[in-house]
């Protein structure tokens, strides 16, 4: 008798947690509909209100007083400017640190070091990074308030993450494919060339979009 009316207890304490699981469930669902639909509203009454004002003129037009004649030409010619700057600057650096401390530093303290301080510098503000840049590219260099000040600052503030995620993504690669491409005669060079780049590439784009 103890044993049947533990076990009738055990259900019903089973029984209760699963209603309690099926009231979290819908709760769920409910703040998830909620939110996706009032992001469908909003899209939907911004897409029908938009759309018919697109047209070619406003992607081709400087902006203006005159809310007619303005257009959005300086904003997204300079956006991609800035982009492939920084693209050009941060993407090969960053790579390149990425596979020397991975693949050619010596493990000391010196590489302990600088490994701690990129760690950091990925999450410094990006108001800092903007200080310096301020100080070192606009006045000191002279450079401005140009496209090469913001592409170089922004190469600044993510250089730190692409190193961290080629890093990473050159660890995930199985130490099997080394010693394989070094069994055949491959050069370390080559290894990295052929094998460890090609497959940790995913990763380090992954990285790149990231920052």
């Amino acid at each position: 008798m103890a044993y049947a009316k533990d076990l009738d207890e055990i259900r019903a304490l089973i029984a209760s947690h699963k209603r309690w699981d099926l009231v979290f469930a819908a709760v769920g669902v409910i703040a998830l509909m909620i939110g996706v639909l009032t992001f469908t509203a909003l899209f939907v009454d911004m897409a029908i209100k938009g759309v018919p004002r697109l047209d070619w003129d406003f992607f081709t037009s400087f902006p203006s007083r005159r809310a007619g004649q303005a257009g959005i030409l300086s904003a997204w010619v300079g956006s991609t400017l800035v982009m492939l700057t920084t693209a050009f600057f941060a993407v090969p650096l960053g790579v390149a640190a990425g596979l020397y401390l991975e693949e050619y530093a010596p493990k000391n303290w010196v590489t302990d070091i600088i490994e701690i301080n990129i760690t950091n510098l990925a999450g410094v503000p990006s108001i800092v990074y903007g200080l310096l840049a301020l100080g070192l590219f606009v006045y000191q260099f002279g450079f401005g308030q140009s496209i090469l000040s913001a592409g170089l600052t922004l190469a600044l503030l993510i250089l730190p993450v692409v190193i961290v995620a080629t890093r990473e993504a050159v660890r995930s690669i199985p130490q099997g494919i080394r010693e394989g491409a070094y069994a055949l005669g491959a050069t370390q060079w080559q290894v990295c060339k052929d094998h460890i780049v090609p497959y940790s590439f995913p990763g380090i784009l992954t990285g790149v979009i990231i920052g």
